[in-house]
Parts: structure tokens; sequence; C-alpha cells
């Protein structure tokens, strides 16, 4: 369709928001003369609309109040990039409501919401569109909803926050411990000074959410157990290394005997597999469907130019889906979510011990008794002053709810000196 104009609202004239503005101006010939599309930003809202910004704009489309793009008949397409919970949720629902379509980059926001707002999108005939939510400029969400359409996805592992693999690569790479990698993050501007949601699994609990209810077709928000990375240290670094493993946060979601697991914790991978080479800042992902077997996607995670490039993905989508009569339903789905005490894995375990006769015996024993097999062991030497000393276990395929009992039972015996710590090994077959 030729000269189509399209009249934007953006709400959050931030970093991302910038960036959006960037695209739009710098691209405007490329959009009108080759795709048809006179795409107008008609009105920026922003709390602060004086500071200046990497970007010239007309002052008369600045705008402190929301109700000039909410309000504004004229107005097609809301771009929400305010982030958060509220207001970002009250400008979401009520846009789709005045019958304005929306693009967000809110990870919170839909892993906590996802089913409101796309029941009311459905409601409303309205469309909402979230490429940007997900690893940066990575398009695995249109991968899922249009390339992998007639797939049935039976996996998703991701490494989807690049806070918790910066530091987990410097751990590796340069013998680091947690905080002093932590430390560096914060320095090269790649962790917040209050870095909870990365390195607590937060913020990849939310993006595995959103992944995980666009590819198994159900609302999934409260059900995922998430652990982070904060125990790890650089000696667990060093004997995965030992073992053959490297240690990632991911971001898990599988179909198991009709049943769905979804989870994020620090977790062991072979060596050999490809995600065990992703470093530094960068995202990756891997998924399996019936037709196409393992896919991996790979690139920047965040960063203004790679979200901006998710944002008009998304607005170009929006216009083509819109021209073509296509349709986009709220999934209706339901596999049951395994609870985490029911999942069976691979364990790493690192006890530490004093070093003395029957200490090797009595921790097997109780293993034992949960039915809990111990695949191979490494008792460090004690050292020249220690009395204490590290037991590194791998078991063979054990229930969590199992291991839970015994560690429970193992960290009270007197030979035990601290809390055992748990990775769970995932061979990525």
């Amino acid at each position: 369709m030729k000269n189509q104009q399209i009249n934007i609202g953006l709400i959050g004239f931030g970093t991302i928001g910038s960036g959006v503005v960037k695209v739009l101006q710098e691209k405007a010939k490329f959009f009108e003369e080759d795709l048809g599309l006179k795409l107008i930003l008609k009105k920026i809202v922003d709390r602060d609309i004086t500071t200046p910004r990497e970007v010239e704009v007309n002052p008369s489309i600045l705008s402190t109040n929301p109700d000039d793009i909410l309000k504004d008949e004229e107005i097609n397409v809301v771009i929400e990039l305010v982030g958060g919970y509220e207001p970002a949720r009250t400008f979401v629902l009520t846009a789709l409501r005045q019958g304005k379509n929306v693009i967000t980059a809110n990870k919170a926001l839909l892993a906590k919401y996802w089913e409101e707002i796309f029941l009311t999108a459905q409601d409303c005939g309205t469309r909402i569109y979230f490429e940007a939510s997900v690893g940066g400029g990575i398009p695995i969400i249109s991968s899922i909803r249009k390339g992998l359409i007639a797939n049935r996805i039976t996996s998703i592992f991701g490494i989807i926050n690049g806070t918790c693999n910066f530091i987990l690569t410097k751990m590796q790479e340069e013998d680091k411990e947690f905080n002093q990698a932590l430390k560096e993050a914060k320095k090269s501007g790649y962790a917040e000074t209050d870095p909870t949601l990365d390195i607590e699994g937060i913020d990849t609990s939310h993006k595995l959410a959103i992944l995980s209810s666009l590819a198994f077709n159900q609302c999934i928000t409260n059900n995922i157990y998430t652990e982070g990375i904060t125990n790890i240290t650089k000696k667990d670094i060093l004997y995965a290394h030992e073992l053959g493993y490297i240690i990632k946060l991911l971001g898990m979601a599988k179909i198991v005997n009709d049943e769905l697991e979804v989870r994020v914790h620090p977790t062991m991978i072979p060596k050999t597999h490809l995600l065990s080479g992703i470093k530094g800042v960068y995202n990756a992902i891997s998924l399996v469907g019936d037709l196409t077997g393992p896919l991996i996607f790979y690139g920047q995670g965040a960063g203004k130019l790679p979200t901006s490039s998710a944002i008009i993905s998304d607005l170009i989508n929006l216009i083509q889906e819109l021209n073509n009569k296509e349709d986009y339903h709220f999934p209706a789905q339901r596999l049951k979510i395994k609870a985490m005490e029911e999942v069976w894995s691979k364990y790493y375990i690192r006890f530490c011990a004093l070093d003395k006769p029957g200490v090797l015996a009595a921790i097997s024993g109780i293993l034992g008794e949960y039915d809990i097999s111990i695949a191979s062991v490494i008792q460090k030497e004690r050292g020249e002053g220690r009395e204490v000393v590290p037991i590194i276990m791998l078991t063979h395929e054990a229930k969590e709810g199992n291991l839970k009992n015994a560690l429970k039972k193992i960290d009270k015996l007197e030979t035990i000196k601290d809390k055992s710590l748990v990775i769970r090994v995932e061979e990525m077959e």
C-alpha cells in the first residue's frame, strides 16, 4: 500500500526512546520510498522533556501528559518504553481499549500481566507487539510466532541476561570471584547500581515467562522456579571445568512426559555445546521444534540500537499484518506445570567437610536413603593449615524433592561446616 500514513505516539523518551526516534528520522526515506509507509511521530510523552537528547525533535510534539497520546484519535500506534508495572500497565491497557495498537519492550509488565493484556487486546480488536522484550535485537519473538508456526516447540534454553553472562565469563576466564566480577560489570556499565533483578535471576525469569507463554501457548507467569548466581564461586567454575562443563545462568522451559518444566537457575552444560561458548554480555536462545530440530539464535541482548531495531521491526510487522487482515488470538493451551520438587535432574554438589575418616561414607549413606546415586566424586586434598576440604559429587538423575531432603539431613552433620551448594546439570542432548 503506497503512501500509507501511520501516526505514532511514544511514551518514554529515555535511552531506548531516543534510539527509536533516531531510527525513524534516519530511515524515513527508506520507509516511505521502499515500503510505502509515512511514519509520523506525532507526540512524545515523558516526565522530563527539558533534558537534551542526542536527537532533535520539534518541541511542539513533546508533552508530559499521557492523555495527549492516549486520547488522540489520530494516533494509530503507541510505543510504550516507560518500564516497570505502573503507570506502564495503565498506559498499555488504556491504549488498547482506545483502539490503538501497542508496541512495548516491557518484559516485567508482560511477565506479570500477560493474560490481562492479551485478553484486553483480543476483546478490543487491537494488538500487542513485544519483540524488544527478550533478546534485544535477536528476532526470537517473531521467529516463534511466524517462522516456527508449523512446529511444536519442545524445549527452550536461554542465556538471556547479559549482566550474569558477563560476570560468569569473567569468573571463568580471569579467575575472579563473584564480587570482583560484579564490580567490573558495574564499572563497564553492564550492571545497575542495584543489580538484584539481574543477579538473582528475576530478569531472566521475566523473559522466560514471555518466551514460554508464547512457545507453549499458555499463560506462564507465577510458576517459574528462580535462582540467581550469587552463590557461585570461582572454585565451582574450576571444578565444573575439570568435569567437562561450563556454568551458565539458564532460563529453560521444556516438555517432559506431557508436563512443562519452567525454571531459571545456574546450570552446568557440556563444554562441547554451542551455548557454552556464549561470552560477555551476548545472549543466545536454543530451542527445539519437532520439524526444525535444534536452532540457536545469537546476538546482542540489550543496547539502544539493537532494541530500537526490534521496536521498528514490530512497527513494520504490525502495519503489514493489519493490511493483510492477519489476526492474533490469545492462546489457550494448558499443559500442567511441574512443581520444582518433582523435577528430575543430574546434580553437582559441593560439600564443605572436615577432613576425617567416614565423612564420605556418611554423605553417601544419606544420599542412598533418598535414592540418589553418585556418578563421580572429587575430594580435594587438605591445604596447609586447613581442616575443611571441598568434596565434589556428580549424581545420576534424581528427584529434586529427594535431593533437598537429603541435603537438609547432610547439612546437619557435625562434619559439614557450611551449607552444601547445588548446581543442576543439563547434558543438552
